[in-house]
């Protein structure tokens, strides 16, 4: 989801970000042309496998804005021309995210809540979105084929701008929705009941409204969160990382730095299914293919992808979990 940011206003935790640059290594976009393209593209989730992926893709010719496509890896190891999902196409659709263990897929839509109903409008960034609403919806794995999808009860579809999901491996479902004050996005979590529902949401200690908090990519036992924040040093919107305490104490958010957080917006963070890669959608545009209006190198959102190197990951869990 392409989100506007308004003014950076402070936070205790912004200083967090200070530190210096981890050094994670420059990502590449992800197949370009085939799956990261002149639309926008953005939050692939992968099955368990690897070898199919789910993604967004914005407004073409004819098509609807945005939907939900699928891809599958080729034997020589590339992606097949992707398509419509087949649960996807008539209403917005967007942000995917698999379960771990891929039984399941939540993604935002702006479907009625009921059938027969109007398509939902939002409200964000105290501005109305005509259409632009948002709930989480679940469709689950029957066989070799995706079910029907079901909307989540009201507990977690309280209100009608709820997107960006992310789920952990017990169940327990990350999201955002405005903050009823600020209009900013914070970030929340609803842990699993144990029973296949939810316990009800409670915003995550470093996102309190004050400062635009999206996007979250939960490692499946939530030992960490990376999401795209307004925090300081960012211009615009940057990538961060908070991590988890055993004890269940988050840490403060760091700065992926410089390396994976470009000018302009940096977004919709996703992991592979082995936590080792970070993908995630970028304007950026790079020096090393021409750049086309008409190409995929064209400043709209593509997907790249950077490894996760367990050294950098291990300084940066120091840094969340051991400030002051």
């Amino acid at each position: 989801m392409r989100i506007f940011i308004p003014a950076l206003a402070g936070l205790a935790f912004a200083t967090a970000a200070m530190a210096a640059d981890p050094g994670l290594p420059a990502p590449h976009v992800w197949q370009p042309g085939v799956i990261s393209g002149v639309l926008h593209d953005s939050a692939p989730a992968f099955t368990p496998d690897g070898r199919t992926v789910f993604f967004g893709r914005s407004v073409g010719a004819g098509l609807p804005d945005p939907a939900i496509y699928v891809s599958h890896r080729r034997r020589d190891g590339g992606w097949t021309a992707p398509e419509i999902a087949p649960f996807s196409g008539r209403y917005s659709d967007m942000e995917p995210y698999i379960a771990p263990g891929g039984r399941y897929m939540i993604f935002v839509s702006n479907r009625p809540a009921e059938p027969g109903g109007k398509v939902l409008d939002g409200f964000y960034n105290r501005q109305a979105q005509p259409g632009g609403g948002g709930q989480l919806w679940r469709v689950d794995r029957v066989g070799d084929h995706w079910g029907e999808p079901k909307r989540l009860p009201d507990l977690i579809n309280a209100g009608t701008s709820i997107f960006a999901p992310a789920v952990a491996a017990d169940g327990s479902l990350y999201f955002m929705k405005p903050n009823a004050e600020t209009g900013r996005f914070q970030l929340f979590r609803a842990p699993a009941d144990g029973a296949g529902g939810y316990q009800a949401p409670a915003p995550l200690p470093f996102s309190d409204g004050s400062v635009t908090t999206v996007d979250p990519a939960v490692a499946p036992d939530e030992s960490f969160v990376i999401f795209g924040a307004g925090f300081k040093p960012a211009k615009a919107l940057d990538m961060f990382v908070a991590f988890r305490a055993a004890d269940g104490r988050w840490g403060r958010p760091v700065h992926l730095g410089e390396a994976l957080n470009a000018p302009g917006s940096d977004a919709e963070a996703r992991l592979s299914p082995d936590a080792r890669t970070l993908y995630f959608s970028s304007e950026r545009v790079t020096d090393k293919a021409p750049r086309q209006p008409e190409g995929w190198n064209n400043g709209k959102y593509n997907i790249w992808e950077a490894p996760l190197r367990p050294d950098v990951w291990r300084e940066l869990r120091a840094r969340s979990l051991g400030a002051g």
